[in-house]
């Protein structure tokens, strides 16, 4: 499996319009060949990043999603800029570990 980590700086006040670009978009990623499953994670302590996690059954079926219309549609209409307090930051891992 792989797994596919976005660490989202969001500025303070824009917690709500970020969370529900999630929310109107849950249920569309799913339907892309070699998703496994996704979370988003808010952060319990203030300047800490939102996680969004994406696991997925191989690099392949990420990169094959990364170049899809349904990639396209979700990313076509961003937040505006003054919603992040800085830049994201995206890690890549292969798992090596599961437990359920």
């Amino acid at each position: 499996m792989y797994q596919v980590t976005n660490r989202v700086f969001v500025a303070p006040g824009w917690e709500d319009a970020f969370e529900e670009r999630f929310r109107q978009r849950a249920g569309r990623i799913d339907r892309n060949p070699g998703f496994v499953r996704m979370e988003v994670l808010r952060p319990e302590a203030e300047g800490l990043p939102y996680l969004v996690q994406s696991v997925w059954e191989s690099k392949e079926a990420f990169d094959a999603w990364v170049g899809s219309e349904d990639f396209r549609a979700a990313h076509a209409d961003p937040l505006p800029q003054e919603a992040f307090s800085r830049g994201s930051e995206m890690e890549r891992h292969q798992v090596v570990v599961a437990a359920p």
